[in-house]
């Protein structure tokens, strides 16, 4: 449709003024985006362009329904600057959150609203079943048509997944790998639409640096508490992702020697004594052996038990409960210890259905940092729960979405 989408090909034919015309247009609407409206004489800043040009081009983006003029704000002196914002139906993305065990997704508009409800499907995610893809496909087609959008103004789609993701080349080695054809390049196949893929983690990361509370950080480290420990990084301002993209695997570190086999395939990794499955086995351990606990009551052939169900006992005063959270919670912290003596992080952000439990895994981290690393790092660093709550990884795929299409 949309300028918005020009093909590298249809760019090549541009003449050099109008290339860089219609890279100042998508720098200004990927501004507006992440940052809300703006002035003139605030994006010419920021964008480091004349303001006569930054106004010549606000006003083509005007007439084209792009962006709307919003009015005008406060002055501290002088004529009041009228302020410019995007359409909120400038253009769509769909977002797709692929666990372990479901598959949530929704579409947003510019405002970052979801204008679907959020909808998720049990999905058990398997490494090989290559017909998940399609089942993916259909439950995402069937939202966009029931959604009664302008499909023209869907302009990517945005997908986050666990695994060893090369989010350049569009691989995940883990999951779906085929090495003829990419898994990013299949799903583009069926939403004939741009398609980019990245590790779940570091959606969550990229969410919290444009959403969260790393907005002001150059240097956050952003961990996801699930049924692993996935781990993604803001280095002086950019997602990092090391030489192919893999970087960030703190889950998979063997701390414990001749510990519990972790999916990885080695023993003692972190995933097996700091993370939900841990949490799961710790439980079910305890109890075996006649732990009295109200947990008790939700086992059996048909109550299968989860982290939350853990968080919620230890929320009541369950004391066995609380004392597995500390004991996953203090392994964690022996992991968090690591990363800050590495990387000297001014902010970590807990994320994940495991950072629910907060003060009960918190102070048991609190406890092994003190044990394990040298104070003067320890404090220059904050650790905080994620305010995002579980709609961080989605917001991060919608984010990645705006990364790639309105790149630097």
């Amino acid at each position: 449709m949309y300028f918005l989408t020009k093909s590298e090909k249809a760019q090549h034919k541009l003449s050099n003024v109008e290339k860089k015309k219609y890279l100042l247009k998508k720098r200004i609407v990927r501004f507006l985006y992440f940052h809300g409206s703006k002035s003139a004489a605030q994006i010419s800043k920021k964008l480091k362009s004349s303001i006569p040009t930054i106004t010549t081009i606000i006003t083509e983006l005007i007439s084209i329904n792009v962006i709307v003029d919003q009015g005008q704000g406060t002055s501290s002196g002088g004529r009041r600057p009228n302020l410019y914002g995007l359409q909120e139906d400038t253009f769509y993305i769909l977002g797709i959150d692929i666990g372990r065990y479901a598959t949530k997704m929704a579409l947003f508009n510019t405002k970052l609203e979801n204008i679907t409800d959020l909808k998720t499907y049990p999905l058990s995610l398997k490494k090989n079943e290559n017909k998940q893809i399609d089942i993916i496909y259909n439950f995402a087609n069937k939202l966009i048509k029931d959604s009664g959008i302008d499909q023209k103004k869907l302009i990517g789609v945005g997908l986050d997944m666990p695994g060893l993701i090369d989010a350049k080349e569009g691989h995940n080695y883990t999951y779906f790998h085929n090495k003829n054809l990419s898994l990013a390049s299949r799903f583009k196949e069926k939403f004939k639409l741009p398609v980019y893929i990245e590790n779940d983690a570091k959606t969550r990361a990229l969410a919290e640096y444009r959403y969260g509370q790393a907005r002001e950080s150059k240097n956050t480290l952003v961990m996801h508490l699930g049924w692993g420990v996935g781990l993604g990084m803001i280095i002086n301002g950019k997602l990092f992702g090391g030489t192919s993209g893999f970087a960030g695997e703190l889950s998979h570190i063997p701390l414990v020697d001749n510990g519990i086999l972790c999916t990885c395939g080695k023993q003692g990794c972190l995933e097996t004594v700091a993370s939900g499955t841990a949490l799961v086995r710790l439980a079910k351990e305890g109890l075996s052996k006649g732990r009295i606990s109200t947990l008790s009551k939700i086992i059996g052939p048909d109550n299968e038990l989860i982290p939350k169900t853990i968080i919620e006992a230890a929320n009541t005063g369950d004391q066995f409960a609380i004392s597995i959270l500390s004991q996953v919670g203090f392994e964690l912290g022996k992991g968090i210890s690591i990363l800050i003596q590495l990387f000297n992080p001014e902010l970590i952000i807990l994320g994940g259905r495991m950072a629910e439990a907060n003060q009960y895994l918190l102070t048991p981290i609190e406890q092994a940092l003190n044990h394990y690393t040298i104070p003067k790092l320890r404090n220059q660093t904050k650790i905080v729960i994620s305010k995002l709550g579980q709609n961080a990884n989605i917001l991060g795929s919608v984010a990645m979405v705006i990364e790639n299409i309105f790149e630097k």
